[in-house]
């Protein structure tokens, strides 16, 4: 029996690779409930979840609730975070000290340097109406904006951030769920899950058509390259495949791809670039006073 690329009737005679659930034995792949988790209802109504190292960040009924999974068979509610500073929250994405998160509002900032108790930064708050999840890579959130299309969030400063552009592809993208990101070569692209209209491709920028692809994060220039029509609607894209490493924010190493080297940092070690004395460390373009010793 051939499935995918996999012969599972003689796979069992040759090694076939690491994979999730796949040995080469169908037989011994199966999950059972170890645990359900949701004391006094308080994740009721649960529709997106990300993680934050070993927290949960999970969008329900009662807002953002953040579960502590280091044990998983013994979760814990480290926070919760819920009206008047979450209007009913829609989606959420974590990068670096910092989550965004998309509400009736629009798109807010949470500070999470402690993962366990992030906070509403006061201010930062995007405009942006029918937001339904959001997605980060590096200096822009790209949040899905329902019938407004994609809306692209400079975030190059987190706790102020601002609206770039909005794009709609005319009037083709105007029920838009959800939307990720990932690259090939010198282009990125964004992949949009477009509900009744099925699944798009946008091409953010490339090397083909664009001259200012250069540098860290540049600015996004979309434009509609191919669509899919689904057979029903398009509510979700799943995020691609890390190249070469992946870790969590934690620093746990979850795979390695195709090369050796050195392991990513652990949560402590890169804790140590931004925590100093127990304090927040940052730096400034405009120095207090002359270099010291």
């Amino acid at each position: 029996m051939l499935i995918g690329n996999v012969d599972f009737k003689n796979a069992y005679k040759r090694p076939v690779g690491v994979a999730t659930l796949l040995d080469g034995e169908p037989r011994n792949n199966f999950l059972t409930r170890a645990l359900a988790f949701n004391p006094d209802g308080v994740l009721n109504g649960a529709r997106r979840i990300t993680f934050n190292g070993v927290y949960a960040y999970i969008v329900c009924d009662a807002g953002l609730v953040v579960v502590n999974l280091d044990n998983p068979l013994k979760p814990e509610v480290t926070a919760k975070i819920s009206a008047p500073e979450l209007n009913n929250p829609t989606g959420v994405f974590v990068q670096f000290r910092y989550a965004f998160i998309t509400d009736h509002d629009g798109l807010k900032t949470l500070d999470v340097t402690d993962p366990a108790k992030p906070k509403v930064v006061a201010g930062a708050v995007v405009p942006i109406d029918d937001a339904r999840n959001v997605y980060t890579a590096r200096t822009y959130a790209y949040v899905a904006a329902g019938k407004n299309g994609v809306a692209i969030v400079d975030i190059e400063q987190p706790e102020h951030p601002h609206l770039d552009q909005t794009f709609n592809a005319n009037g083709e993208m105007n029920d838009v769920n959800d939307v990720k990101v990932g690259m090939v070569n010198a282009s990125q692209f964004a992949f949009v899950a477009d509900g009744k209209n099925g699944m798009h491709v946008l091409q953010l920028f490339s090397p083909v058509d664009n001259d200012k692809f250069f540098g860290f994060s540049p600015r996004p220039t979309p434009k509609l390259i191919a669509n899919l029509k689904t057979k029903g609607p398009a509510l979700a894209i799943s995020k691609g495949v890390d190249r070469d490493r992946a870790a969590d924010e934690s620093g746990n190493q979850l795979a390695v791809f195709g090369r050796r080297g050195s392991r990513p940092f652990n949560r402590e070690e890169a804790r140590r670039l931004y925590i100093r004395n127990n304090e927040l460390y940052t730096v400034t373009d405009d120095p207090p006073g002359p270099p010291q010793n």
